[in-house]
């Protein structure tokens, strides 16, 4: 009986283990967003903690529709990475798209956005640079349509192209190849 409760246990945690490394991530943006660091602290994410991070977030998002995502980073830029189905997205969000305009997206294709981020003084930038889907430039008004169906639903106080202040006491975000920085204020 003992040795079944321990391999239940086991198996459990097993398979409803997080990812360490997105653990860990989560770990330092939670010491942030509770302001248990001191004034002018430096907290740094790493690439594979924040894959790690966005992996087990968009899971949780989007159980279907979304997968292999990933992020590169450079000075001051991200480029995400994924394959996504839209259709399936704006159905688990419980999302009518018009029928002509589903038939286009339907079906998994790879999704390229990049970005540049501006940030201090409290405050931060997000630049939207390009966007592709299957390796076509998406902009104008259909990259406007996609915004407004697929990433304001989800997230409606983005704010892209626009500053917006910071929170938590951060003065600024460093974006560089070997990390993110997050540095809070003195």
């Amino acid at each position: 009986m003992v040795h079944r409760f321990l391999l239940l246990a086991v198996t459990s945690l097993v398979l409803f283990a997080t990812d360490p490394l997105a653990d860990s991530a989560q770990k330092k943006l939670d010491s942030i967003s509770e302001r248990k660091l001191k004034p002018g602290s430096v907290v740094t994410l790493s690439p594979a903690e924040i894959n790690a991070w966005i992996h087990e977030k968009a899971l949780k998002a989007f159980p279907e529709g979304i997968r292999n995502e990933r992020v590169e980073l450079g000075t001051g830029t991200v480029d995400g990475t994924a394959l996504v189905d839209l259709a399936k997205i704006g159905k688990a969000k419980g999302q009518d798209v018009n029928s002509l305009i589903a038939r286009l997206i339907e079906g998994e294709r790879p999704l390229k956005v990049s970005i540049r981020v501006e940030s201090a003084n409290g405050r931060a930038t997000v630049f939207l640079t390009h966007v592709e889907l299957s390796g076509v430039a998406i902009d104008g008004s259909i990259l406007d349509f996609l915004i407004k169906h697929f990433v304001q639903p989800r997230y409606p106080d983005i704010k892209i192209n626009e500053p917006f202040d910071l929170d938590f006491n951060i003065d600024r975000i460093e974006i560089q190849p070997a990390g993110v920085r997050v540095v809070l204020k003195k």
